[in-house]
């Protein structure tokens, strides 16, 4: 068990397979589960229904396989959604799956096979219950759970439960046509699916909405071949940018791993952060709420133009710690319509069951391009990024540091910040700890904070210029490099 130890993180199960993740491990995970979503439901085992989706991992049958096989040695019951987006499974506990299929009992949890955007060799396991993620606390229990069942490898059920198949894919494809048939038309759009699941979906889709659409990677392949399956890398969107210039697109879209997470570039090739994309759907959705104050939640690594903008044209931003589950949790608490992170994570509530789907984040995109296309032919998305023009915004910086030593390097140097104020070359005006250490200064900020994938510490920064910003940067880097050194060797 010490070995599957670390595979248990804030938001999902994670790490690299045949090491952290294993069969064995899934088996049980199955059994732990279903345990959970017996204690909060209330529901015997026999009236549980998940479903089970994997992604395009070369490992994803053998582990949704034995994750199945554990689910029915309780005697619960499991859809078998086989290959599809992470937002299809969510999708079946929000639109539901036939009734049917689940002998008239409500889908009450989804388990998902996938290590998002990490590269071939990861895998991993994302579940809900009701609708929503589970969080870190939620992911410990099931951990618990699944323990105690590899410790006494009793199962007391002597039901086996019932495995049905079933394609919510074209369900899905077909929901999408009905909420934007006549929306999204006279759009130009190449689609780069990353060999991963977004393939069997978006391209379709899209085109079926009445766009032009280009196809890159579309083909499911987990070794991915093309390049890694992360849009928040850059470096990643380089042939979608080339294509988009070379087709005079109107616009590239790309998809991580899991479909959950969507790139953007624009007309002339240029990427487009994940604030930036979120204030574009903010402003258009704001736009047509003139007598309401909707509320956007967004993650401490975005810009505060975002936030400024969002309060100045009439909504209310609020700020989350980074991670999908934190975003949820916020905007359930604070009843928010639209929500995005960095990475390019979007939830749309507004319209929407409030889940994050890069291909519905691809419909709402396509809409609001063909919208303003209908208005000027010659429209293109930067003119809706104005507010971003009076700052400068770095890239995010990812610095590598070992797992186990990035909470007390982290510590370090929020000391070193602490006794020595002026290390940035600029007045600090305060320092939010909500997600690792946000330090605002007078019309900028430089960010640090622990990556809940992975091992780095991720940074960003704000400022008047890149000048300004390059000192916070290499600032940062100093202390970084000097509390690392200093960690290793003691």
């Amino acid at each position: 068990m010490q070995k599957y130890e670390h595979a248990f993180g804030k938001n999902d199960i994670r790490g690299i397979y045949g090491k952290d993740i294993t069969e064995e491990l899934f088996f049980y995970t199955g059994i732990g589960y279903v345990k959970y979503l017996k204690k909060m439901s209330g529901k015997n085992f026999d009236k549980i229904w998940i479903t089970v989706s994997r992604d395009a991992r070369l490992h994803s049958p053998a582990l949704a396989k034995s994750l199945i096989q554990g689910i029915l040695s309780t005697g619960a019951n499991v859809v078998d959604l086989g290959l599809a987006p992470t937002p299809i499974g969510y999708y079946s506990e929000a639109k539901g799956v036939p009734k049917q299929i689940t002998d008239g009992e409500k889908v009450i949890g989804a388990a998902i096979v996938t290590a998002s955007h990490n590269p071939s060799e990861y895998n991993g396991l994302k579940m809900t219950y009701s609708g929503c993620t589970l969080n870190e606390d939620e992911i410990r229990e099931v951990k618990e759970l699944t323990f105690a069942q590899m410790q006494n490898q009793n199962n007391e059920s002597e039901m086996q439960g019932k495995l049905k198949n079933y394609d919510l894919v074209s369900d899905y494809i077909e929901d999408m046509k009905n909420r934007f048939m006549g929306l999204c038309e006279g759009v130009k759009v190449v689609v780069d699916s990353a060999n991963a699941t977004g393939g069997i979906v978006a391209p379709k889709l899209y085109r079926e909405l009445g766009c032009e659409v280009t196809e890159l990677f579309s083909e499911p392949d987990g070794s991915f071949p093309n390049h890694h399956p992360n849009p928040s890398v850059e470096s990643t969107l380089d042939t979608l940018k080339q294509v988009v210039k070379q087709e005079k697109a109107d616009i590239g879209i790309a998809f991580d791993g899991d479909s959950d997470r969507i790139g953007i570039v624009d007309n002339e090739g240029n990427y487009l952060t994940g604030d930036k994309l979120l204030l574009i759907y903010a402003q258009d959705m704001i736009e047509g709420m003139k007598d309401n104050e909707p509320v956007v939640v967004s993650e401490v690594k975005c810009s505060q133009v975002l936030f400024d903008t969002i309060d100045k044209i009439g909504g209310k931003s609020v700020m989350a710690k980074t991670g999908h589950g934190y975003i949820k949790s916020m905007m359930k608490e604070t009843g928010a319509l639209l929500a995005g992170e960095m990475s390019g994570h979007t939830f749309f509530k507004d319209r929407y069951y409030g889940f994050d789907d890069a291909v519905y984040a691809g419909c709402r995109i396509l809409e609001i391009v063909s919208k303003h296309k209908k208005l000027n032919p010659n429209f293109s998305i930067k003119e809706l990024l104005k507010p971003f023009n009076e700052v400068y915004s770095s890239s995010e910086v990812r610095y590598p540091c070992p797992n186990e030593l990035k909470k007390s390097v982290l510590s370090a140097v929020q000391r070193r910040i602490e006794t020595n104020p002026n290390v940035f070359g600029s007045p600090i005006k305060d320092i939010i700890t909500l997600d690792g250490m946000r330090i605002i200064f007078e019309g900028g900020f430089a960010l640090i904070r622990q990556s809940n994938t992975e091992p780095v510490f991720t940074l960003r920064f704000e400022a008047k210029d890149k000048i300004q910003s390059d000192m916070f940067k290499n600032a940062m880097i100093r202390m970084l490099d000097d509390e690392l050194k200093l960690t290793t060797k003691l």
